[in-house]
């Protein structure tokens, strides 16, 4: 029998779920444990297809409109957030909310406030469409400009061209949000708004990890789903830096041609996708070649968020399959 070609697989370090995320995932199983099922979610809880099906077995019932929830249900704000105007409805019908919302997302919501009571025109740098921009953009009395490339900042009509403020999704890149904070400030030079650090630490991290890791790989994976900002933004590293980049949901998206004179492939994790899936990723390539697995970024992780006060006592109900971190020498 022949030898099989070798596969180094390299991790990414920090890779997967952040605090926002086991935060919001925790939040509806202890909902299901003491509420018991159904429980009413608007939006995806997160933005990752196999996370929102586990929750779905245990009886989450996912709703992109309020108008779907019988009333005085249990009902979840998704991480992303909401509007103002979502948050009435809801007090409006009754409804038992629970918010989810990642509190670096509610810090952006109370940046944006507050810019905006000062009488700035607030700029919000993000991905038109996305929940979390919607959700912001629902948060700042006044309303916000959306602006998503340093480009559009050129069309950008304000009131009061020395009263501009901007504030920033988080699930961005740091380099082009960068590039486009620049660009506000050099068309408005009275410009404020946030340090980048206010970008959420765990897409920085995980930015840093794979912008280390593509200069020592042939091959970039991200496991993410295609909804999610900060997977999309992993997967844009790999293609700046010259080399083949994919975002798969699960190891049944990968092609094995991907593979041909590959000797080094990266993967990584975007924060809403559970670590399972990455012990899957490597069980797959495991059936083509023989693989030694690496892992390259040293940080680690300890943030915690705490859950709402009615939550924090309940026990959750846990899938048996959402996996823990892989070790692989990383502290």
């Amino acid at each position: 029998m022949p030898l099989r070609e070798e596969l180094t697989v390299v991790l990414a370090n920090p890779r997967g779920f952040c605090a926002g995320v086991v935060r919001a995932i925790e939040i509806v199983e202890r909902a299901l444990a003491l509420h018991g099922a159904p429980v009413y979610v608007r939006h995806e809880i997160v933005h990752n297809r196999h996370v929102v099906a586990r929750l779905r077995r245990q009886g989450a019932i996912f709703v992109e409109s309020l108008e779907e929830v019988p009333a005085g249900a249990v009902t979840v704000f998704s991480a992303h957030g909401v509007s103002q105007a979502v948050e009435e409805e809801a007090r409006d019908r009754g409804l038992a909310v629970i918010d989810a919302t990642c509190p670096l997302v509610t810090k952006v919501h109370r940046q944006g406030r507050r810019y905006a009571e000062k009488g700035f025109s607030v700029v919000l740098i993000g991905h038109e469409g996305h929940a979390e921009v919607e959700g912001t953009r629902g948060q700042v009395p006044g309303g916000v400009t959306v602006v998503g490339s340093a480009e559009e900042v050129a069309h950008l009509n304000v009131a009061d061209p020395s009263r501009v403020a901007y504030v920033t999704q988080t699930t961005l890149s740091v380099d082009d949000t960068r590039e486009v904070v620049d660009a506000v400030k050099a068309r408005f030079p009275a410009a404020v708004g946030p340090e980048l650090d206010d970008i959420c630490y765990a897409t920085q991290n995980r930015q840093t990890a794979v912008t280390m890791m593509v200069e020592d790989v042939e091959l970039l994976i991200v496991l993410g789903s295609a909804n999610s900002s900060n997977s999309n933004r992993l997967r844009e590293i790999g293609i700046k830096a010259g080399i083949p980049a994919h975002l798969v949901d699960d190891a049944s998206e990968v092609d094995p041609r991907w593979l041909d004179g590959v000797t080094r492939v990266g993967i990584t994790a975007g924060a809403s996708a559970p670590e399972d899936l990455v012990r899957g990723l490597i069980d797959r390539l495991s059936a083509f070649r023989t693989v030694t697995v690496e892992s390259v970024g040293d940080v680690h992780e300890t943030v915690e968020f705490r859950l709402p006060p009615a939550l924090a006592s309940t026990p959750r109900e846990r899938d048996p399959a959402p996996g823990h971190a892989l070790q692989t020498g990383s502290p």
